[in-house]
């Protein structure tokens, strides 16, 4: 029977990675090198991810956020609190080549699995941790939360319609997502030095440092003028016209971001004479006017749909697009050419949809390789994988050191 490393598809093909990780940031770090080919084992508790009770909505008592966050992962569910189970573990670390993490500073110490009581026997494992706030620094103790980060990052304070308003998050939770991709891409680099040396290493990121990762804008300003930017919907720090506007049936967005692309946005919506105001000359100077330049814009876009007014911008090549609610993205011809959403076929609920690979690779494409496992599905034949028979397996579920569900 081929093993289940064998079948995966992708550039990290032959990578195993033991996910110890819950709820966003640690099962995004997962999902993505279980996308690209890597070999993704979930070891749970043994009342599961904290995601599994994140409902409604539920399909068939699954939980559609746990099945979104760790499809393509392979479940084993293991009490770390026992030496048996940490004893387990360690017999798959032998053969894997890295571990993520995101429990609270000391849990994995106080567990016997931090990385300096690992590290002797396991030299070359990359130990990718995630947390709050890093693992080290004033903060390094703290929880954190993407609204916390969020917060604490500068990005609630520039979002949001404008000056004077509560302070704003962004509606995803942008640093969770991103603190998974950064960790991703820090498991890639320290896998590629471990190839080369054989000597592995810490990789740590937070929530906070994937928050402040998006500020590059507004650091910017704020690094060269000393003033804090300040939230403006939809529009741009840097460049104007860049925002949204309003039409006759919806709202377009528009990126007329330098000079050519202003002038043919002129072009395409019949106001060529704003190109001699000298309020609107230049970048400078309708970033100077910016809320005059919306206000002498927004009338004209709302005398045409959507449609009509993207037909004519996109036949002069102005960038621009409309704005989707998350099943019009779904449906749109894009999405589904670039397999942004794919069907699996899960053990419980059948076939259903989920999002894919955003990273397209031209010899060693990446797909989703299967459903969320069930709590512990693949325990035993984990277990049995990494050397235990039968009779130690079921002596292991029977002292509830291990959990089995069956598909």
């Amino acid at each position: 029977m081929a093993s289940a490393a064998s079948e995966r598809h992708g550039p990290l093909a032959g990578m195993r990675v033991i996910e110890l990780a819950h709820i966003m940031a640690g099962p995004v770090c997962g999902l993505m090198l279980a996308d690209m080919g890597a070999e993704v084992i979930k070891v749970e508790k043994l009342d599961g991810d904290d995601t599994r009770r994140t409902v409604p909505p539920a399909l068939d008592g699954e939980s559609a956020a746990y099945m979104m966050m760790n499809r393509g992962k392979r479940g084993l569910s293991l009490d770390l609190k026992a030496p048996e189970g940490v004893a387990v573990l360690r017999r798959l670390l032998g053969n894997a080549d890295a571990l993520i993490e995101n429990y609270r500073a000391g849990t994995m110490e106080r567990l016997g699995l931090g990385y300096e009581s690992l590290r002797e026997e396991f030299p070359g494992l990359v130990y990718c941790s995630l947390s709050g706030f890093g693992r080290s620094g004033p903060y390094a103790d703290r929880a954190g939360f993407d609204l916390v980060a969020q917060g604490m990052s500068g990005l609630m304070s520039v979002t949001g319609e404008g000056p004077g308003r509560p302070p704003m998050k962004c509606g995803p939770p942008v640093t969770d997502i991103t603190a998974g991709i950064l960790a991703a891409m820090g498991v890639l680099a320290a896998y590629t030095r471990r190839l080369k040396t054989g000597q592995g290493q810490v990789v740590d990121t937070s929530l906070f440092e994937a928050g402040i990762t998006h500020t590059y804008w507004q650091s910017a300003i704020a690094m060269a003028t000393g003033v804090a930017p300040g939230p403006m919907g939809s529009a741009h720090p840097l460049n104007a016209p860049y925002e949204a506007f309003e039409t006759a049936d919806g709202w377009i967005t528009i990126g007329a971001a330098n000079q050519t692309n202003w002038l043919r946005m002129l072009k395409a919506i019949g106001m060529e004479t704003l190109a001699d105001d000298p309020r609107f000359a230049l970048n400078r100077d309708r970033m100077t006017n910016r809320e005059v330049l919306a206000a002498t814009l927004a009338p004209a876009f709302r005398e045409r749909s959507s449609q009509d007014w993207l037909g004519r911008l996109e036949a002069e090549g102005v960038p621009a697009g409309p704005v989707l609610d998350v099943n019009a993205m779904h449906r749109d011809p894009q999405t589904l050419a670039r397999e942004m959403v794919v069907e699996v076929e899960h053990s419980r609920v059948g076939p259903m949809k989920t999002l894919g690979l955003p990273v397209k690779f031209s010899e060693t494409p990446g797909r989703v390789h299967g459903p969320a496992p069930l709590l512990g599905e693949h325990s035993r034949a984990i277990l049995a994988e990494a050397g235990y028979d039968d009779a130690a397996i079921d002596d292991l579920i029977a002292r509830g050191i291990v959990r089995e569900t069956r598909a």
